[in-house]
């Protein structure tokens, strides 16, 4: 790490200090984030927000000296409880002990062959070396019970694809918690769950935040939940920090935007009916011994727009799956019934993962990742392909200069565009669209729904959205369907549905939708 300070301790009472820090791409160019500073003292909570591609994650990893593939520390120094989370001895020293980090996707922080009560074991014995075995025992079943989960055998004998999404996250958050850490280091730990669940882990999290002197550094979308929560709040605009402040009021073009203004429902009349669509008749599928969807059916007319809602946990994934033909069914069948229109010679059905990260290999260029389709499925030449790549970027409104970079050099709204531009080079006529926006600001996830609308107009694509944020599926699905365990139980017109509600399920989500929207029109951030 160039600039690095070898001897030195932060001031009394700073846990952590940030000196223009400057990060960016290995292989050269403009940097993401550009001479960040800042300090964390013993007991604060340090709130950041900021757009997609801001700097707020890289400003976040570099706590615990860690960046993306692909990217490269070029300046600046970090130092957490006066050591350098950049040295391989001090990192040993700080992860999981003085600082720990819970992220937006629990995946990353849970092993998928291990059940959770040997993983949550692990982390206890590794922090605790001379601890025994019934201390070690009772403290994991403590930190079980701490996240609002159960301590029972059963259920820490569970793999983590036994849990719902809610229960991974509390799970990740129990390993966190367990070297006891001075500072946590939380970036978007609401953003990938439905808004019970969210709201059910924001009430958590501030639980642990008023906990003792445990300090935090907490990147979030929400504004309002920042400023709940939050002692001082820092703005990042293109990878610079902005603004500095308490939650207050803010003045006129104060630094936190919404995004822009969302649309009005569709109605059931807004387009004609068109012959053909995806057709699902009595679809079953399981995972493992457990069923998981049960007898699902529903028409998605061609070039129309249909929401799947539902709680984390309901089947709206393995759905998604399934439709793609990438999750088996034991029963039903699913159809596409061409309306005329040419397609390329991939799948008719193609799915747009939630995680674009995990689906870009991380070690290949976007220039690869769109030409081998091309070639293998178009069977283009080298030249054509490289053509069509280009274009293909420009259709989801990226410029040609992205297809040298590789996923962990662009910002997440960048990754989910060059997701869909991949998706797009099979000739798709259905776009299953799986929580696409959920790791996305507002005004970012707006323009990837805006750029779905145009495609679904350009090319004709129909699109199935899964997703829990209703207010997007009010302003962009001509038909919503509400999943509940596995079955479908609520479906009609967006503005039937989702304005009078008939499903106990679809008024609670609804109800949950309501408290996000009033708390995102609350107290933001002046500049100061």
């Amino acid at each position: 790490m160039t600039g690095r300070v070898t001897e030195g301790s932060p001031a009394a009472g700073t846990l952590a200090e940030v000196n223009g820090l400057t990060v960016g791409p290995a292989a050269g160019g403009p940097p993401i984030l550009r001479d960040a500073s800042l300090s964390v003292q013993a007991g604060q909570v340090l709130g950041v927000v900021g757009r997609s591609g801001s700097g707020k994650s890289s400003l976040a990893h570099g706590l615990l000296g860690h960046v993306r593939p692909g990217l490269e520390v070029r300046a600046g120094t970090v130092r957490v409880a006066g050591l350098d989370p950049f040295d391989r001895g001090d990192a040993r020293r700080l992860r999981g002990k003085a600082v720990s980090f819970l992220g937006q996707d629990p995946a990353s922080s849970l092993n998928p062959a291990l059940r959770i009560g040997a993983q949550i074991t692990e982390a206890v014995r590794l922090r605790a070396t001379a601890a025994g075995r019934e201390s070690i025992r009772a403290w994991v079943e403590e930190l079980l019970e701490s996240v609002r989960l159960p301590a029972d055998r059963n259920f820490r004998r569970r793999l983590p694809r036994e849990l719902s999404g809610g229960q991974a996250q509390r799970v990740a958050l129990a390993l966190a918690l367990a070297g006891r850490p001075g500072l946590l280091v939380l970036d978007e730990p609401t953003s990938g769950l439905d808004p019970v669940l969210a709201a059910g882990m924001r009430d958590l999290l501030a639980e642990k935040l008023r906990d003792g002197d445990r300090a935090a550094l907490l990147v979030s979308h929400d504004p309002a939940w920042l400023g709940s929560v939050s002692d001082d709040v820092i703005c990042l605009e293109g990878g610079r920090i902005v603004g500095r402040g308490t939650p207050a009021a803010p003045p006129p073009g104060a630094c936190s935007r919404s995004g822009p203004p969302g649309k009005a429902p569709r109605t059931s009349a807004a387009e004609p009916a068109i012959a053909g669509g995806l057709v699902v008749r009595g679809l079953c599928a399981v995972h493992g011994r457990s069923a998981v969807l049960h007898d699902l059916s529903l028409t998605v007319p061609a070039s129309s727009c249909t929401a799947v809602v539902g709680a984390s946990g309901s089947g709206k994934t393995t759905l998604a799956r399934c439709l793609a033909g990438l999750h088996p069914k034991t029963a039903g069948t699913v159809e596409w019934r061409g309306d005329g229109t040419p397609r390329g010679r991939g799948a008719p059905v193609q799915l747009v993962a939630q995680d674009a990260r995990g689906a870009l290999n991380p070690r290949e260029s976007v220039a690869a990742a769109l030409t081998r389709p091309l070639r293998g499925v178009g069977g283009r030449s080298a030249r054509d392909a490289s053509d069509e790549a280009a274009r293909l970027l420009r259709l989801v409104g990226l410029e040609e200069n992205v297809l040298g970079r590789r996923p962990g050099e662009l910002s997440g709204g960048q990754r989910q565009r060059v997701a869909l531009a991949r998706t797009l080079a099979a000739g798709p006529r259905v776009l299953v669209c799986d929580e696409v926006t959920s790791a996305l600001d507002p005004e970012t996830a707006g323009r990837v729904l805006d750029l779905l609308d145009e495609l679904r107009q350009k090319l004709g694509l129909t699109v199935v959205m899964v997703t829990h944020h209703l207010a997007a599926a009010a302003s962009r699905a001509d038909q919503v369907v509400v999943v509940d365990g596995g079955r479908i139980v609520e479906a009609g017109p967006a503005d039937r549905v989702l304005v009078r509600p008939q499903h106990a399920v679809t008024r609670e989500l609804l109800a949950h939708e309501s408290a996000t929207v009033h708390r995102q029109a609350g107290p933001k951030f002046p500049v100061r």
